[in-house]
């Protein structure tokens, strides 16, 4: 494996961490506006897993084996 493909697997490890692990962010405290922590972590994450998937795509566009190349 090169070390963009290394990046782009932690890239994608990432979200999938953040959000498996539930007991980490089951609570109510601290709210935002009013939301509970552990509804407005998981909307948080919406647009973040958006940002690492980009980033695992770009590092992998145009490598050699990647589909489409």
């Amino acid at each position: 494996m090169t070390a963009r493909r290394v990046v782009a697997a932690f890239c994608l490890l990432v979200p999938v961490v953040a959000l498996v692990w539930v007991p980490w962010y089951a609570g109510a405290q601290p709210e935002l506006a009013g939301i509970p922590f552990f509804y407005w972590y998981q909307l948080a994450w919406v647009p973040g897993c958006a940002v690492w998937l980009l980033a695992a795509y770009l590092l992998t566009r145009g490598s050699r084996g990647s589909p489409g190349s």
